[in-house]
């Protein structure tokens, strides 16, 4: 039963304000919340480093929540627990009596659980007639009730993170690769430029990645091994042209052809001379009013996962898709371009579409970049893209006029 007032702490131990508002809080549940306690408990292991709190004091959290009757948190059923520390420490795997109130103590610092003294600091329960509960002191569990969509935020956020971190660093493994072996190739062909330096270049990148490295700072790395790989491919493309000058002609009829055949998409293109330089071509104003939110989430569900909140909307599209282009490692300048002749909600499909096969593309920059000189050409449209990506998903679905 929770009392009308906040409780001070017994002994030693200080009353501070994040108490009185933490107490103040618990008496404000609104009518009907409840809470499944053992998933409030997995949302904060996921999200520990947000909230704040260390693997030994969830352990002692998970050893409290086995006292709670009820498997879910509610006014109804109760917000109190009163073990005693032997008690708890059984259920927390034996922890020894100063550990254990260290890390309570945590626990109620981070504002996980209350402390409801009695006035001699034991914990107990007090019934009246027919058993029901009068009066009991030890610890609420108010704030898992109050604060659990905080707590699923975290979880979530945290999720977002790792799947991010994890794009990253395979954009790093395949930029690294590429360049080495483009190099490689290179110098034993006897491909003219200065390949030792940007040998060095490329070592000096690779060799300053930390070993445990946060997102925002692989995101720099993926940047810059981007630009330099693109430098690498322009470099060896030049060569290539200038030793073969009818292949721009032949590939371009090549794709042209097979871009038209069952609605298949080739997601790594060759570089091709835009047509715009000999003849100008009016920008396309392509609007996917054609294409619901919920068929490019069918055809490329993973944006969705990079969304924290969801993607019920174009906007969030949007949103999603500039954060995402980072990890990707798409520059600025070349998301903005794509935006400016595409269309925002486009260019939004087209890196929905990009990271739904990321593993399959090289440099995802550099096709952005032909794919936005197509469009300024007049010669992309997203409809097969997403047909293509459909299709690879085994997903069927009707596009709606």
């Amino acid at each position: 039963m929770e009392s009308g007032y906040a409780t001070t702490p017994f002994g030693r131990r200080p009353m501070t304000l994040a108490l009185v508002q933490a107490n103040t809080a618990a008496r404000e549940i609104p009518e009907g919340s409840l809470v499944e306690k053992w998933q409030v408990y997995r949302w904060l292991c996921e999200g520990k480093s947000i909230v704040g709190v260390g693997d030994r004091a969830l352990a002692v959290l998970s050893g409290l929540l086995t006292f709670y009757p009820d498997d879910q948190i509610s006014e109804e059923n109760g917000l109190m627990v009163f073990p005693s520390n032997a008690q708890l420490s059984l259920r927390a795997h034996g922890m020894a009596d100063s550990t254990l109130r260290r890390n309570l103590a945590e626990l109620v610092n981070c504002g996980l659980i209350i402390r409801r003294d009695s006035p001699n600091g034991k914990r107990f329960a007090r019934k009246g007639q027919g058993g029901a509960l009068v009066e009991a002191f030890g610890f609420s569990l108010a704030p898992l009730l109050i604060r659990a969509a905080e707590f699923q935020q975290a979880a979530d956020q945290v999720r977002a993170d790792n799947r991010a971190l994890k794009l990253m660093r395979e954009r790093i493994t395949l930029h690294r690769r590429d360049i080495h072996k483009l190099v490689e190739a290179a110098i034993e062909e006897a491909v003219p430029g200065d390949w030792g330096a940007i040998w060095r270049r490329f070592r000096a990148i690779v060799d300053a990645i930390p070993r445990r490295a946060e997102l925002s700072e692989l995101e720099g790395i993926v940047t810059e091994l981007a630009l330099l790989h693109d430098e690498v491919d322009s470099m060896l493309e030049s060569f290539t042209n200038s030793t073969n000058p009818s292949a721009n002609e032949s590939q371009s009829e090549r794709q042209q052809s097979d871009s038209n055949t069952h609605f298949t998409f080739v997601f790594e293109p060759a570089f091709e001379k835009s047509r715009a330089a000999v003849e100008p071509v009016s920008v396309p104003t392509e609007k996917p009013k054609g294409y619901p939110i919920g068929l490019v989430l069918k055809a490329c569900p993973e944006i969705a996962d990079y969304a924290v909140n969801g993607i019920g909307n174009w906007r969030d599209l949007m949103i999603t898709a500039a954060q995402v282009r980072g990890y990707l490692g798409v520059s600025p300048s070349a998301y903005e371009e794509a935006c400016h002749v595409m269309g925002q909600e486009v260019a939004a499909i087209v890196i929905a579409c990009i990271l739904q096969r990321a593993q399959h593309i090289n440099s995802a920059g550099g096709y952005l970049r032909v794919l936005t000189e197509k469009a300024r050409a007049g010669e992309f449209s997203v409809g097969p893209m997403l047909m293509a990506a459909l299709k690879a998903n085994g997903a069927t679905a009707r596009m709606t006029g």
